[in-house]
């Protein structure tokens, strides 16, 4: 499988990561804060400490999700194909 022809795999996979990643914050924000809303960054109620926490808490998880989608999915492709997606 060609690099082209897997572009649109990796697409959905990486729209599924993102989908995937939403949840799991929201879950571990939960817990964290024992808030159900993750603060927004023009959240007037809440402070600059709490809204960088949340913002670097949601980019974590979603770069950890989305490498370990791209991973397996590459993986997934080299044992239906015996070839690595570049």
């Amino acid at each position: 499988m060609g690099k082209v022809a897997y572009k649109p795999v990796g697409m959905l996979l990486g729209i599924g990561a993102g989908l995937l990643a939403g949840v799991i914050f929201k879950q571990v924000w939960k817990v964290a804060a024992g808030d159900d809303d993750a603060p927004d960054a023009t959240d007037e109620e809440r402070g600059w400490g709490e809204v960088l926490a949340a913002a670097a808490l949601q980019g974590a998880i979603f770069a950890v999700v989305k490498a370990a989608v791209d991973r397996g999915g590459a993986a997934g492709v080299r044992s239906l194909t015996g070839k690595w997606p570049h």
